[in-house]
């Protein structure tokens, strides 16, 4: 190919013509080199905007519905208690012995936990899984396995049974946070990125209300064959199965985008270019993980995401319950998520907003947002709990803020990786920081300490949170002096347009910038 200057750029054809989005490319290469040249293309604004349009009305709303689905299901346990699953299946002890007699819920505690537990042994397996083979069969497939196991949920008879159900069931459920992550890196450039995660999880919030209006909902059940927790597993396992058939239509990549004509797919391609984040490559390189597991922002995300998300595994499995210690009844209790819910899902989507219009905020983004989470941890432990006490349930509400800076945390991650398998892997390794995080929080809980207003886990969120400012504080420095020191270094227009879909990571690529 006959070398151009960097400043004449070849114009981009976006007619009507025949483009072959089909010939071949090395499987080391990102696929994207199936379908552009090496050097860039001047895209028509006007174009873009129409392609970034339609990127954004076919995959959005399925990933809101996608997420809203795995957030629901965790969070049916909270609910699930308190119509009656935790007499059922025994998942609370009474302890006669002392006196007065004592309660324990740790095999509540337990089945909250190792949900996480199976994510954890799948998430590795199946986020590599989903980049080796075709991404929507591998993903529809699963997805339907993970609706089969939660109706299975209504058979369990056993607390035993419950443990063995949810180890399983949080296995195949691991295969939609990863997934999606690396969806919104192969189609959005490092500015959209931020706003997009933050519409997809913002579904954390909307999903808060919309499961707590359906739990209120089957509340009203009076009689019939089954419990009442038993109708809403499978109300949930028959949803998912139906948006795993949907999953079939999620395309490979933006290279074979189905929605998008042959010309609108090079823009969609063409358009990634400058972020060097390349779209999608299917081979597993050993070097990128390699790089992966040594390189110091990875293992700071994966921290932050520990503990950050340590609220979610209280708050997912324990909330209705505990909002039902501050003097309210069951069904007061879950129509009280609904404040939560408010707060994640305005919140998600306002810092995803000013992230995409204002220049590295997202770090300054989140550490404010870890302020109101330790207000409300703080007002719920030492305020006083009376009879239908507001001051616990606005403390409760605050706990919302969580929501925005986990999406800021998996934002960041995402937008400062590049290569295919190096994605994967901090992709599956930020949800793995995640399932500690919801594994740790439910052991916070001590029911014995109830009179104490349960210390350890307030206190424990506290310095969660606290870490996760430090961490914050400490990734922005040394990203800036990263930026720093990489833009002192020469550069070649025309060299980065070549690098740019060779499925080089960020550390072998002297063009990419990291976002903060």
């Amino acid at each position: 190919m006959s070398q151009q200057h960097p400043d004449s750029t070849p114009k981009l054809d976006t007619g009507g013509g025949h483009l072959d989005d089909s010939r071949s490319t090395s499987l080391e290469k990102d696929i994207a080199a199936a379908i552009v040249p090496e050097n860039a293309q001047e895209i028509d604004p006007v174009a873009e905007r129409r392609v970034l349009r339609k990127i954004d009305l076919f995959l959005i709303p399925l990933m809101w519905v996608g997420y809203g689905l795995v957030y629901y299901d965790k969070a049916i346990l909270g609910s699930a208690v308190l119509f009656g699953m935790t007499r059922d299946l025994s998942l609370s002890v009474v302890d006669a012995s002392t006196s007065p007699p004592t309660t324990s819920t740790q095999r509540l505690s337990w089945a909250t936990s190792i949900f996480y537990f199976g994510m954890l042994a799948g998430l590795y397996p199946l986020a590599f899984l989903q980049q080796r083979y075709n991404l929507s069969r591998v993903l529809a497939v699963v997805v339907m396995l993970w609706g089969i196991t939660a109706m299975l949920t209504a058979t369990v008879t056993t607390f035993q049974g419950l443990f063995a159900q949810r180890f399983f069931l949080g296995f195949v459920e691991s295969v939609i946070p990863p997934t999606f992550m690396c969806i919104i890196s192969g189609y959005y450039n490092q500015a959209e990125q931020s706003l997009r995660q933050s519409w997809w999880f913002s579904s954390t919030g909307g999903w808060t209300i919309i499961g707590g209006a359906l739990n209120y909902g089957f509340a009203q059940i009076q009689g019939g064959d089954l419990k009442r927790w038993q109708y809403i597993y499978l109300m949930a396992g028959a949803l998912t199965v139906l948006f795993g058939l949907v999953c079939l239509a999620i395309p490979n990549s933006a290279v074979s985008a189905w929605f998008l004509k042959p010309s609108e797919r090079i823009i969609a391609v063409e358009r990634l270019r400058k972020g060097q984040t390349g779209v999608r490559c299917q081979q597993v390189k050993v070097s990128q993980l390699r790089e992966a597991a040594l390189d110091f922002k990875i293992w700071i995300i994966f921290l932050m995401m520990a503990s950050a998300y340590t609220v979610n595994g209280a708050v997912s499995g324990f909330g209705p319950l505990i909002v039902s210690t501050f003097g309210y009844t069951t069904l007061e209790s879950i129509l009280l998520q609904f404040p939560l819910g408010g707060v994640c899902f305005v919140f998600i989507l306002l810092t995803g907003y000013l992230s995409s219009k204002i220049p590295n905020i997202r770090l300054i983004s989140l550490i404010l947002c870890c302020f109101p989470v330790i207000a409300g941890c703080a007002m719920i432990w030492k305020s006083t709990w009376y009879h239908r006490a507001p001051a616990p349930v606005a403390g409760y509400t605050l706990i919302g803020f969580f929501g925005p800076v986990v999406s800021l945390i998996i934002s960041i991650g995402m937008a400062n990786v590049a290569g295919a398998s190096k994605k994967s892997f901090t992709a599956a390794a930020t949800f793995v920081a995640y399932c500690v995080g919801n594994i740790v929080g439910p052991q916070l809980i001590k029911t014995q300490t109830l009179k104490r207003h349960y210390p350890e886990l307030w206190l424990g969120i506290i310095i969660c949170y606290c870490i996760v400012i430090i961490l914050a504080i400490l990734l922005y420095i040394l990203l800036s002096r990263e930026n720093a020191k990489r833009d002192g270094v020469p550069k070649s227009e025309e060299q980065r347009d070549k690098l740019a879909f060779q499925d080089l990571t960020d550390g072998e690529n002297p063009y990419f910038r990291y976002v903060l």
